[in-house]
C-alpha cells in the first residue's frame, strides 16, 4: 500500500500486477478553471479518471462545510462521486497533476479524510510519467452514467486527517498552541499583491513556506532529510504537532502537509477555508509584511 508518494516505476509495477487501482488526473488552473477539462482531454495517463477541483472536490451550495473559494463538500457527497466511478475501499488510489503537485494533494487529503489510507501522489506528475514512456491517452472520456449506478461500494471510515474552521482557529491565533504555515507565494503572504482575494496580507503570526519549495528542480519532492531540515528551520523550535496549514483556498497548502509527513514530522491539520475565508470573515485581523 502506498500512502504518501509513489514513483513512476512503482505505478508501472502496480499496473502490471493487476492490483485493484484507480488513477486520478487532478490537473487544474485557478485563473482559468475551464482549462481543467481541456487539459484532461488533451493528455492524461491511460485509464485515468478526472478529479475536477470545482466539480468533484469542492461545493458551492448550502451543503458546504466551510467558506472560502473551494469549500469542502460533505464526506457523503465525495463518497457518492467515487462510487459512481467504480472506486471502492480495496483500491489503491494514485493522484497526479501537471502543476507540481499543486492540485492533486486536494484529492490525496480528501481520501484520507474519508478514511481511505491507500492514496499516493505520483512523484513528478504527468511530466515524469510521459518522460518515462508511460502510456498516454487523449480525447473526451464519457462521464459516469447517473442512470445506471455503479455496483461499486465505497464505505466511509473514520477520518485519518483533521481540519479546523475559522471559529476554531481564531481564538488560537497568537498563542503557542498554534503554528500556522501559509503556503502562498512570498509576495502574496506579505500583502504586496493579491490577484484573487479581496484583501491582501496574511493571518497574524503565520509563517510562510510557499508550497513550491517542496519540489526540486526536476519536479520531484525533495528528500525526506532535506524537507525535515527546512521545516525544522522554519518552525524554529515550535512543536510540529501545533501546525495548521493554509493557503488561499485550502488547496496548495496540502503539499506542505505531505512534505511534513515525508519528513517524519507527523500528521498535521488543514485550515481549508484559508485566506479566502479568513479575509472575508468580519473582525478577523490582517497582517502585512
Amino acid at each position: 500500500m502506498y500512502t504518501t508518494l509513489i514513483s513512476v516505476a512503482q505505478l508501472k509495477a502496480l499496473q502490471a500486477s493487476n492490483q485493484a487501482l484507480m488513477v486520478f488526473d487532478c490537473s487544474f488552473d485557478l485563473m482559468k478553471p475551464e482549462m481543467a477539462d481541456a487539459m484532461f482531454a488533451d493528455k492524461r495517463i491511460e485509464g485515468a479518471q478526472q478529479a475536477n477541483l470545482d466539480r468533484h472536490l469542492s461545493t458551492h451550495d448550502a451543503s458546504a462545510l466551510n467558506g472560502g473559494r473551494h469549500p469542502l463538500p460533505p464526506r457523503e457527497a465525495v463518497a457518492s462521486w467515487l462510487q459512481s466511478l467504480g472506486f471502492n475501499n480495496t483500491m489503491q488510489a494514485v493522484v497526479y497533476d501537471r502543476q507540481g503537485a499543486n492540485y492533486c494533494g486536494r484529492l490525496w487529503w480528501t481520501l484520507k479524510w474519508l478514511g481511505h489510507d491507500a492514496v499516493a501522489i505520483l512523484d513528478g506528475g504527468l511530466q515524469a510519467w510521459e518522460a518515462s514512456g508511460g502510456a498516454i491517452e487523449s480525447g473526451n472520456k464519457p462521464h459516469a452514467s447517473t442512470s445506471s449506478p455503479s455496483t461499486s461500494s465505497f464505505v466511509l471510515k473514520p477520518a485519518l486527517r483533521e481540519w479546523v474552521n475559522t471559529a476554531q482557529l481564531a481564538p488560537q491565533v497568537g498563542h503557542v498552541s498554534l503554528s500556522l504555515i501559509d503556503a502562498r507565494s512570498a509576495v502574496r503572504y506579505r500583502g504586496e499583491v493579491e490577484p484573487i482575494d479581496p484583501v491582501a496580507g496574511h493571518i497574524p503570526g503565520a509563517l510562510n513556506r510557499p508550497f513550491t519549495e517542496n519540489i526540486d528542480a526536476n519536479g520531484f519532492f525533495k528528500s525526506p532529510q532535506l524537507l525535515r531540515e527546512e521545516f525544522e528551520t522554519l518552525l524554529a523550535g515550535r512543536d510540529p504537532q501545533t501546525v495548521v496549514h493554509h493557503c488561499g483556498s485550502g488547496v496548495s497548502a496540502v503539499p506542505n502537509l505531505v512534505a511534513m509527513e515525508l519528513a517524519g514530522l507527523g500528521i498535521t491539520k488543514l485550515y481549508p477555508g484559508s485566506w479566502s475565508e479568513w479575509c472575508n470573515t468580519p473582525g478577523m485581523a490582517v497582517a502585512k509584511g
